[in-house]
């Protein structure tokens, strides 16, 4: 299903995280879960696929969340920050879309840092041309809640 919220229509929505960028992040956050993947671009030894849904799955540890980048990805940044206040860390590579709704809702609630450099994503092991938007990564620390001693 091609992608819209204002980025260039692709095709595809099963575009990999560059190595790089996953290899960096995974020195910091040591992910044990791609909550988005197939077998060809899981980052992950455990990963859900499209079939197995992971946003119908139950989040946990630290997750790895590359979501597909269509209308669906504010439901897949919700999961995220949803899965964090549950106690998991959830690191997302999204568009920085500063002017959409799920932006402001969601991923405005997390540790922000942008990407300098337009990515390369990934397709059928191939480098695409740098993607037509800029890119951010969204931390959600996982915060369980606690109750107040009385």
């Amino acid at each position: 299903m091609p992608f819209k919220e204002g980025f260039k229509t692709s095709k595809y929505d099963d575009w990999a995280t560059p190595q790089y960028i996953f290899d960096t992040l995974n020195e910091r956050f040591h992910f044990t879960l791609d909550v988005c993947a197939n077998r060809n671009n899981a980052k992950c030894r455990k990963y859900f696929t499209k079939k197995q849904d992971g946003l119908k799955q139950k989040w946990t540890g630290t997750c790895w969340c590359n979501p597909p980048y269509g209308i669906e990805i504010a439901k897949w940044v919700q999961k995220a920050y949803d899965s964090s206040l549950q106690g998991t860390t959830v690191v997302c590579l999204v568009p920085s879309a500063t002017s959409t709704r799920w932006w402001h809702n969601y991923a405005m609630k997390g540790k922000i840092e942008f990407i300098k450099g337009k990515v390369r994503f990934v397709r059928n092991g191939d480098d695409s041309s740098p993607a037509p938007f800029h890119s951010a990564i969204v931390i959600f620390q996982g915060k369980k809640r606690t109750r107040q001693a009385a």
